[in-house]
């Protein structure tokens, strides 16, 4: 219809004089416009459509906002003011075209074809409480920390570690991701818990760092051995943890030499021939409780393997306990004391990146330190 491109002058109208008759608003845009209409049915009709659409539409139009985009808004009344909600989308109805909108952002990666190796390992590798973000400085601890720090000392760490396992033939590795890989879980620079830290750097900056480093790392590895990455949930970034695993496997949802594992359970279990390897952060169930909750959590693969191991992180230091059935390992850290445990003490552990080899019918036949 012709008067259509009149719309938006009608609505203003509408909104500023809602007791205008359809005829006295046609008058005013017959006049403003120059129309000399003498006949205005067809603008009449339109102005009687405009008056069909609701009012948040119409304020939502007279200001240029997609109404699609209004989730709440305030509806000022002579006697209330009441807060009222837009029309709520179930999650269910549109998740279907969110997860195929992410495929088609995701990078795609043609399939590696491996040869069969005859002696095939394992590699773990598990660069454990890097805390991205973490400030230290030389002047109050004795040594410098910080984003940049963090991610140069993973990247030579990884490296360190498949030059030093360069002898071992493998078919997989296993890629252990999160355990602190940040050092903060909000804008207000504090853990998942609230404890206030010394940070470095913007939170989605380290973020973004983080994205970067695993991407970088994985791509590396998928080069030697299909790879499954297992998430742990941790204390400082129990929530920017997951998203960050969540982000890393929609990246590579288009791979198929990689697999993923990131629920958010504590505990994970993978089976390797006779190997079954558990990793969890460590600031959860004792140590010495390990051993049944594995027998307990994975029962079939309990039955399944012969050598047993948790590998677990928290304590950025190293501690391995035999245990009945069970050898319980935590792992080093490649990041510096900040100034509270400069403070309290809890320094000068050696910090490193380690990598462990298992043979499938002969269980951790190896491990290799990367040491800064």
């Amino acid at each position: 219809m012709k008067y259509n491109k009149y719309k938006q002058e009608i609505i203003e109208i509408l909104i500023a004089n809602p007791e205008k008759s359809d005829s006295s608003i046609a008058r005013d845009i017959n006049k403003k416009y120059d129309l000399n209409l003498t006949s205005m049915r067809g603008l009449r009709r339109v102005i009687k459509s405009c008056k069909n659409v609701p009012e948040l539409e119409l304020e939502c139009i007279k200001q240029g906002i997609d109404v699609s985009t209004v989730k709440n808004y305030w509806y000022k009344g002579k006697h209330f003011s009441i807060h009222a909600a837009n029309k709520q989308f179930d999650y269910h109805e549109i998740k279907d075209d969110i997860i195929a909108d992410m495929k088609k952002h995701a990078p795609d990666y043609k399939k590696i074809k491996r040869d069969i190796i005859k002696d095939s390992h394992l590699l773990v590798l598990s660069p454990a409480d890097v805390h991205i973000g973490k400030l230290a400085r030389a002047f109050e601890t004795g040594e410098e920390y910080n984003s940049q720090i963090a991610v140069k000392r993973v990247l030579e760490g990884v490296q360190g570690i498949i030059q030093k396992s360069i002898g071992y033939p493998m078919d997989k590795i296993l890629f252990v991701i999160g355990n602190d890989i940040l050092h903060i879980d909000s804008p207000q620079r504090k853990t998942t818990s609230g404890t206030p830290q010394d940070t470095d750097g913007q939170w989605y900056d380290n973020f973004l760092m983080a994205k970067t480093l695993y991407v970088d790392i994985i791509e590396t590895l998928m080069t030697l051995a299909d790879v499954h990455i297992v998430f742990n949930r941790s204390n400082h970034d129990h929530m920017s943890g997951f998203f960050l695993a969540d982000t890393i496997h929609s990246w590579f949802a288009n791979c198929k030499n990689v697999t993923f594992d990131v629920s958010m359970m504590d505990r994970k279990y993978f089976l390797y021939g006779k190997n079954l390897i558990g990793t969890t952060h460590g600031d959860g169930a004792k140590i010495e409780s390990l051993p049944l909750l594995m027998a307990t959590e994975a029962p079939i693969l309990w039955s399944q393997s012969k050598h047993r191991y948790v590998y677990t992180h928290h304590v950025h230091h190293k501690v391995v306990k035999d245990m009945v059935g069970v050898t319980v390992e935590s792992l080093r850290s490649p990041s510096s004391a900040d100034a509270w445990h400069h403070r309290s003490g809890y320094q000068h552990n050696p910090k490193a990146i380690e990598g462990f080899i298992h043979h499938p019918e002969d269980g951790q036949i190896a491990r290799f330190n990367h040491f800064f």
